[in-house]
C-alpha cells in the first residue's frame, strides 16, 4: 500500500466532524478502496475547547489555518470554513498555489471564484474537488462529470434547497402557512436563524451555476441567475396547485442554446408548479434532486439527503478517496481556456405555461381589467379560479390563473400593462409549470 494520504481539516463543525467521525468508523475500508490510508494530521477551527464531539487531541493545532498551506506533511487541505471570500478563499488559493490539493464544501466560493481556483489547480498540478458543495451527499458532481461525460447535456434542472423543500412539502401537507412552517423549520434546524439566502433562492443558485458550467462545459456566471424564493407562496397557492394536478418545489433550471460561436445560457431559480406525475413532484422534505438530460443517457435523476453531517462528510471523503487514487480529472471535467464564453439568454422567448396569482380589490369590472390586458398581450388563459378572502365581504380577492403556452415575454407585457392599477392590492407572483 502506498504512503498515507496526508490530510489538513480546517473547520470543525457539523460537517468537519463528520468527516473524522467517517475516517475513524471506516478507515479499514477507505484504505482498501483509496489504496492508502487517509490520515488527519492537523486542523483549525475558531474554538479550540468546544467538545464537538470527537477527540482532536491527537491532531497537530493551528490557530492560523493558512499555515497548512505551507506545511510538508499535508498533501490535502480540507476546506470547510465556508464563505464566498475571506479566510476560506485565503486558504484555498494559497493551498493550490504551494501545490496543495484542495476539497471544499463551499458552494458560495466555487460559484464566485471557481474558475480562479480552477486555474492555480491546473498551474500547481494539484487537485480541485468540490462534490460537497452541491447536493450535499448526493454524487451529482461525479455523475455529471464522469457518468454522463460522453453526453451532450441538455438540460439540468432539480431541488437544490432542503430548507426550502421542506418548507413547500410541509405547506402541501399541513395546509399551513409559509411563516408558520418556516419558524417550524428554524426551530427544528433546518433554516438558519436568517433564513434569506436559503429562502430566496441564492444558495441554490450557487449550486445551479457550478453545475451549469460543468455539465455544459461553460465558464462560471452565477451573476446570470435569474433568482427568485419562495417567500411569496402562499397556502392557497399550494391548496390552487394540488386543484390543478401540480406541487410547487423551488426549482433551479438551466440549458444552453445558440451555436458554438454564439451559446446563450439560461439559469433560473425560482417556485415552479411541477406535474404530480414528473420525478421531482415526490420529492419531499429536506431532500435534494438533481436531473440532467443527455443526448445519449436521456434523463438522470440524483435524489438523497442535500445537507447534514452523514451526507456531507461521505461526499468529502469521496472526493479524498479519488485524490488518493489519483484520480484528478480538471475541476470543471474540461481545462479552464477550453470552457466556453456564453452570454445570458433573453428568457423573453421561452415559450411555457404560467400560474398567474393575483390579489384584486372586490369590485366590478376587475376582471373585465385583466382579461383585457392579457388580451392585448395575446396571452390565452387556459383555466381561472377565483377565491375571497376570510377576511369580510370588502376583503381582497385571491385570483388564480393558468396561461396556454406563451412567450414569458407576453406574460411579461400583460403584467406591464396591469402596473400601477388600484385593482391590484400587490404585485402579481408568476410561477412558471415545469414539463
Amino acid at each position: 500500500m502506498a504512503d498515507n494520504l496526508r490530510i489538513a481539516l480546517a473547520g470543525v463543525g457539523t460537517v468537519g466532524a463528520g468527516v473524522v467521525r467517517l475516517l475513524e468508523e471506516n478507515g479499514s475500508l477507505i484504505a482498501k478502496r483509496a489504496g492508502r490510508t487517509i490520515e488527519v494530521v492537523a486542523v483549525s477551527a475558531r474554538d479550540r475547547a468546544k467538545d464537538r464531539g470527537v477527540d482532536l487531541s491527537a491532531y497537530d493545532w493551528e490557530d492560523d489555518m493558512t499555515a497548512f498551506a505551507a506545511r510538508g506533511d499535508v498533501d490535502v487541505v480540507v476546506e470547510l470554513v465556508g464563505g464566498s471570500d475571506g479566510p476560506a478563499l485565503a486558504l484555498a488559493r494559497k493551498a493550490l498555489e504551494n501545490g496543495k490539493s484542495l476539497v471544499t464544501a463551499n458552494k458560495a466560493m466555487v460559484a464566485h471564484h471557481g474558475l480562479e481556483l480552477a486555474q492555480l489547480a491546473e498551474q500547481s498540478g494539484a487537485a480541485l474537488r468540490y462534490e460537497a458543495a452541491v447536493a450535499g451527499g448526493i454524487p451529482a458532481i461525479k455523475g455529471l462529470g464522469e457518468g454522463a461525460a460522453a453526453n451532450r447535456i441538455e438540460r439540468i434542472y432539480g431541488i437544490l434547497n432542503g430548507t426550502c423543500n421542506y418548507i413547500l412539502s410541509e405547506m402541501e401537507s399541513t395546509g399551513r402557512d409559509f411563516a408558520d412552517v418556516l419558524a417550524e423549520a428554524q426551530a427544528l434546524g433546518y433554516a438558519e436563524a436568517d433564513p434569506t439566502f436559503d429562502i430566496e433562492g441564492v444558495d441554490a443558485a450557487h449550486k445551479l451555476s457550478i453545475l451549469a458550467a460543468l455539465g455544459f462545459g461553460t465558464r462560471l456566471d452565477f451573476a446570470s441567475v435569474d433568482t427568485s424564493g419562495i417567500s411569496r407562496i402562499r397556502a392557497a397557492d399550494i391548496a390552487q396547485a394540488d386543484a390543478l394536478g401540480y406541487v410547487i418545489r423551488l426549482i433551479g433550471l438551466a440549458d444552453v442554446s445558440g451555436s458554438e460561436e454564439s451559446l446563450q445560457l439560461f439559469q433560473r431559480v425560482a417556485p415552479y408548479l411541477v406535474a404530480k406525475d414528473h420525478p421531482l413532484a415526490g420529492v419531499s422534505g429536506p431532500t435534494n434532486a438533481v436531473v440532467c438530460e443527455g443526448n445519449f443517457s436521456g434523463r438522470l435523476l440524483f435524489e438523497g439527503a442535500g445537507a447534514g453531517d452523514g451526507p456531507t462528510a461521505s461526499a468529502v471523503v469521496a472526493d479524498l478517496i479519488d485524490i488518493a487514487r489519483g484520480s484528478t480529472p480538471p475541476p470543471f471535467s474540461i481545462p479552464v481556456s477550453a470552457l466556453e464564453e456564453t452570454a445570458p439568454a433573453d428568457p423573453g422567448h421561452r415559450r411555457n405555461r404560467a400560474y398567474i396569482r393575483m390579489v384584486v380589490a372586490d369590485k366590478p369590472g376587475v376582471l373585465a381589467e385583466i382579461t383585457a390586458a392579457m388580451r392585448d398581450a395575446e396571452v390565452s388563459i387556459e383555466s381561472f379560479i377565483q377565491h375571497g378572502q376570510p377576511d369580510g365581504d370588502d376583503a381582497p380577492v385571491l385570483i388564480g390563473m393558468v396561461t396556454h403556452e406563451s412567450p414569458e415575454a407576453a406574460v411579461s407585457k400583460a403584467l406591464t400593462l396591469l402596473e400601477g392599477s388600484p385593482s391590484l392590492v400587490e404585485e402579481p407572483l408568476v410561477m412558471r409549470l415545469l414539463r
